[in-house]
């Protein structure tokens, strides 16, 4: 189980340090002229911001317990970001590897931690919403 806090806390980083770069993206954002590129990059700040929400909670509420919906929630949703990032901007050179690489590095120590700790240890299944028995009287 330890694994699987472990990436918790990395999933929870990955998420705080992805909050900050929205943050600094909203203010690219708001330092530009109005119009589509402005927009662009203010979409750009939400989906960010959304990233890191869902990567954050999602390991701190389900990752951290081993459970197998939440190691492949994060998985696939952080896996496409990242992914995303090191294809546009990191390989291009648009960003340098340093700080840009930080956020694929905790994705890659987050996501190999809950892979180990998935495949060795107990899995918690995400438990069904507690349903009303009507007992006719």
């Amino acid at each position: 189980m330890i694994f699987a806090r472990l990436a918790a806390v990395v999933y929870f980083l990955w998420g705080a340090l992805h909050l900050y770069s929205a943050y600094d993206v909203l203010m690219l954002g708001q330092s530009l002229e109005s119009g589509m590129v402005q927009g662009r990059v203010l979409q750009d700040a939400w989906n960010l911001t959304f990233f890191a929400l869902f990567g954050a909670i999602v390991g701190i509420k389900y990752v951290w317990h081993n459970n197998k919906l939440g190691f492949w929630l994060n998985l696939v949703v952080v896996s496409a970001g990242d992914i995303g990032f090191i294809v546009t901007m990191l390989i291009p050179g648009v960003m340098p590897i340093m700080p840009g690489g930080l956020g694929p590095l905790l994705w890659l120590i987050a996501a190999g931690l809950s892979a180990i700790a998935y495949l060795s240890g107990t899995t918690h299944k995400a438990q069904p919403a507690p349903s009303r028995v009507d007992s006719g009287d």
